[in-house]
């Protein structure tokens, strides 16, 4: 069964990249929040290697059930707290959503001796139920946080707001591929990445430029329960 939900994914993605007239290097994320480690195992031996979840403790008991060639992205939203735990588990960040939490992940990664890869959450919408930048914030804060010399920023991340249709969605995408290209020629900087795009959307995201997409739902099926905060249920139900 989750072969042949990958297979439909991945299908999806190069005809959207075919589509857009680009390459295919999209990197598939499966968000596998609340699913259990044989779930893993099973969309492992499928061949997915790029798992991603958003509670630390869940994470820490999920990695080791997995080979190590997984590699592991944090979603949603980091607390402060759980950062010097967070830091030596995954590979990227993807939703670092303030400037006070990117200067403690650049001070704790000097502790630990480690330099995170991180995306800045953009809330793009301006919602009020959202963590993230707003993008007017981002630019004025874009030079200070790239002078946090642990972090490597390798571009930016954004959640749109629920819509009917995929296509509802497409100019959230636009805006964050936009504001991404502004940052780059103003500051001089290459940010390659751009997450966005879940199971509903992430062929429009493709289409405006998407480098990552967060799906859970559609190789995962849907989860039994969905708790948390309403940014971090909507950011991983993918």
């Amino acid at each position: 069964m989750f072969t042949q939900r990958l297979q439909t994914v991945e299908s999806k993605i190069a005809l959207a990249c075919s589509k857009a007239g680009r390459s295919s290097h999209v990197q598939l994320i499966a968000v596998s929040k609340s699913h259990p480690p044989a779930a893993l195992q099973e969309a492992f031996a499928a061949g997915v290697r790029v798992f991603g979840e958003n509670k630390v403790q869940e994470a820490k008991a999920k990695i080791p059930e997995l080979p190590g060639t997984c590699r592991w992205h944090f979603l949603g939203h980091l607390q402060r707290n759980k950062i010097r735990q967070a830091l030596p588990l995954f590979d990227l960040f993807h939703g670092v959503d303030s400037l006070s939490i990117a200067k403690d992940m650049d001070r704790v990664g000097q502790e630990l001796g480690l330099f995170p890869r991180i995306l800045l959450e953009t809330n793009i919408a301006g919602e009020s139920t959202k963590f993230g930048f707003s993008p007017t914030q981002l630019e004025e804060q874009f030079e200070e946080i790239m002078q946090l010399t642990r972090l490597q920023v390798l571009g930016l991340m954004t959640i749109p707001p629920p819509v009917q249709e995929p296509e509802q969605a497409r100019h959230y995408f636009t805006s964050l591929r936009m504001l991404r290209d502004r940052l780059q020629e103003r500051f001089g900087v290459r940010l390659p990445e751009l997450s966005m795009g879940m199971s509903d959307d992430f062929t429009v995201a493709i289409e405006e430029g998407a480098t990552m997409v967060r799906v859970g739902t559609a190789l995962f099926g849907e989860r039994t329960a969905r708790t948390g905060h309403p940014e971090v249920s909507e950011a991983l139900d993918g």
